[in-house]
C-alpha cells in the first residue's frame, strides 16, 4: 500500500537537518509507538505548520519565547496579523485561496 503522504517523485525535495543521535533515537521510538515513519511525522508537522494549524502555531510561539527566537516586537506583530486574519475569516468565512491573498496583502502593508 502506497503511503498517501509521499509526494510524487517529480515534485519532491529532500529536507535535511542535523540533531543528536539521542534525539533521533527518541524520535524513532516515538514514531514506532505511534505507527509512523519519520518521514510521515515530518510531513504531517510541515503540513500543520504551513496550513497554520492552531496547535502547532501555538507550540512554535511558545518555543520562540522559550528560546528567545525572534524579537518580541516581531512576535507581537505576527500575533496582530494572525488576529486580524482570524477576524476576517470569521466575518467572511473565506476559502483557502482567498485567505492566502489576504496574507499577501497584510504582508505588503506591514513592509511599507
Amino acid at each position: 500500500m502506497r503511503d498517501p503522504t509521499v509526494p510524487d517523485p517529480e515534485n519532491r525535495k529532500k529536507l535535511m537537518f542535523y540533531d543528536t543521535s539521542e534525539r533521533q533515537t527518541k524520535l524513532r521510538i516515538r514514531c514506532t509507538f505511534d505507527g509512523l515513519t519519520q518521514s510521515q511525522f515530518f510531513r504531517m508537522m510541515i503540513t500543520g505548520y504551513v496550513e497554520n494549524d492552531e496547535l502547532i502555531c501555538d507550540y512554535i510561539k511558545e518555543c520562540k519565547e522559550k528560546y528567545n527566537i525572534q524579537g518580541q516586537q516581531k512576535r507581537d506583530k505576527i500575533d496582530r496579523i494572525n488576529k486580524k486574519t482570524d477576524e476576517v475569516n470569521k466575518k467572511f468565512t473565506l476559502e483557502n485561496k482567498e485567505v492566502e491573498n489576504i496574507f499577501d496583502i497584510i504582508e505588503m502593508e506591514t513592509d511599507l
